[in-house]
């Protein structure tokens, strides 16, 4: 007698780890927007903390995000947030807008 797995053993074991991911798949993506959420937070600060640099170091206040990736204060990739948010620069302050 050969040991071993049947068929039906393995289509109800695929079965159970098929149900158990589609239960937690809706969990997943919940916190991958709280993960991007906070990601933009984080960069938004980042931001504002480069603009009080550049204020420092320039004694000027930056009209544009663009004024800090040319100057150096910021990557070209820092310019949008991880949810697709653009960051821009208003009265001296970072925001994240669509």
């Amino acid at each position: 007698m050969k040991k071993g797995f049947t068929i039906l053993e393995m289509i109800i074991v695929l079965t159970i780890i098929a149900l158990i991911f589609l239960l937690t798949l809706p969990q997943i993506q919940q916190k991958k927007e709280v993960i991007d959420n906070k990601g933009c937070e984080a960069l938004v600060e980042v931001v504002n903390s480069q603009i009080l640099l550049y204020e420092v170091e320039t004694l000027e206040t930056p009209s544009s995000i663009d004024q800090l990736i040319n100057k150096g204060y910021l990557k070209d990739s820092q310019r949008r947030c991880p949810d697709g948010e653009t960051i821009t620069i208003q009265g001296g302050e970072a925001s994240a807008s669509k």
